[in-house]
């Protein structure tokens, strides 16, 4: 006796060349998202405004501006923390935004090799 499975079930050739449609389509997506994202810049600050990064979506600083009373000169270590806190806080931007965004597209599926 053989086991019948619903309508819909079991995947036949249209079945799968349906699936393989619709992930070429999410890739098509993906890849044009990933590029509208890798275009996008930010500015982030740290120490209350003393630092500013610019950053842009593809992880590449683009520019780091330091206000004149950040500058100690005995104090150095403080403004080198405020430069890499501020370079951090840019890359945890960029990270956010792009896990937020692929999400919305892959509908919160966890995609290796994605943000």
């Amino acid at each position: 006796m053989k086991a019948r499975l619903p309508k819909g079930f079991g995947g036949g050739a249209s079945d799968m060349g349906s699936m393989l449609k619709q992930a070429q389509k999410m890739q098509e997506n993906m890849n044009k998202l990933q590029a509208e994202l890798e275009e996008k810049e930010y500015a982030v600050t740290s120490g209350g405004g003393m630092v500013e990064v610019q950053i842009n979506g593809k992880r590449e600083i683009l520019s780091v501006n330091i206000k004149p009373e950040a500058v100690d000169p005995d104090d150095i270590e403080m403004l080198q923390d405020l430069v890499v806190a501020g370079v951090n806080e840019a890359i945890r931007k960029v990270d956010e935004v792009t896990a937020t965004e692929m999400g919305k597209l892959t509908g919160g599926m966890n995609i290796p090799g994605l943000a």
